[in-house]
């Protein structure tokens, strides 16, 4: 068995958070719509949604069969509401080419909307059982550390895959548990800032402590603060959206007290252009519902 691989299974056997995807029976949609709430959304806001979002649209198909606004106003305080219109696109395509069924093959994931290398092989890891790597942020800043010997990751390459598969062992079922130990570990004890090293399963063959702990330059990318941004123009401008949801809101309507006019507008001119709203007749509203 690969370096990794035995202490990752016996600290996860016995450190694993309870959450809804692992559960027996969780199945492959679900597993879906949790890995598109979770890019870049933490765990704890992500749970009552998700529960929320399955009781609503508990197939593909259900969604499929919702106008695409629909999928936007459940989204809620979600962040980065493409996310929803990627999501209803990919339920569309999984009703009309994999009849209702999300797919196993990888190759098939990756040809849905908003699904890259990380979700497509999570879905057909965790929810299929096939033995792929599957590489997240946190594993990446494992992998970084306990085999590298470096601080921080760098920038994502495919790369990434072939480290990861390296540690995999051969046993289907163990590489998966691999796969989730891995991110689990980046995510609660070797974190970006405060790594708890005391506690990891891998502090005795980590390079990273072996070498002292270096420093090396943190290359991820800066998010621009939220205050005050086009961001946050856009979330108000989609909170008056799922308030009238389905009605449309005159254009003249839209936060007509918002501090910088021309901020409002470029807001509403991006989220037409992406598709998460429509303007028609002078009103504004969200995509797919039908104009009275």
């Amino acid at each position: 068995m690969p370096g990794l691989a035995a202490p990752l299974i016996d600290w996860y056997r016995e450190a694993a958070r309870d959450l809804p995807w692992r559960r027996e029976g969780f199945g492959a949609w679900g597993t879906l719509v949790s890995e598109f709430m979770l890019q870049q959304t933490p765990v704890a806001r992500v749970i009552p949604h998700l529960e929320a979002w399955l009781t609503r649209w508990p197939t593909p198909a259900d969604l499929a069969a919702s106008p695409p606004g629909d999928a936007v106003t459940q989204w809620a305080n979600l962040g980065y509401p493409r996310r929803a219109l990627w999501l209803h696109r990919a339920a569309v395509e999984i009703r009309d080419r994999h009849d209702g069924v999300v797919p196993r093959d990888v190759d098939a994931l990756l040809a849905l909307t908003g699904i890259g290398d990380y979700t497509a092989r999570a879905v057909a890891v965790f929810a299929y059982g096939d033995r792929h790597p599957v590489v997240d942020t946190n594993t990446r800043r494992v992998l970084a550390r306990a085999v590298e010997g470096r601080a921080q990751p760098g920038p994502p390459h495919r790369r990434d895959l072939e480290r990861m598969d390296a540690e995999l062992p051969a046993d289907v079922a163990e590489s998966a548990i691999v796969n989730a130990a891995a991110m689990e570990l980046g995510a609660i004890v070797c974190t970006a800032r405060s790594p708890m090293c005391e506690v990891c399963p891998l502090a005795e063959q980590c390079a990273w402590r072996a070498a002292g702990y270096p420093e090396s330059e943190d290359r991820r990318r800066k998010q621009a603060a939220y205050e005050g941004s086009d961001r946050q123009a856009r979330g108000a401008v989609l909170r008056v959206l799922r308030a009238a949801a389905p009605a449309a809101v005159p254009l003249f309507a839209v936060l007509p007290d918002w501090p910088d006019a021309a901020q409002r507008d470029r807001a509403i001119d991006s989220l037409v252009a992406d598709g998460l709203a429509e303007a028609v007749d002078e009103q504004l509203r969200l995509p797919g519902h039908p104009t009275p």
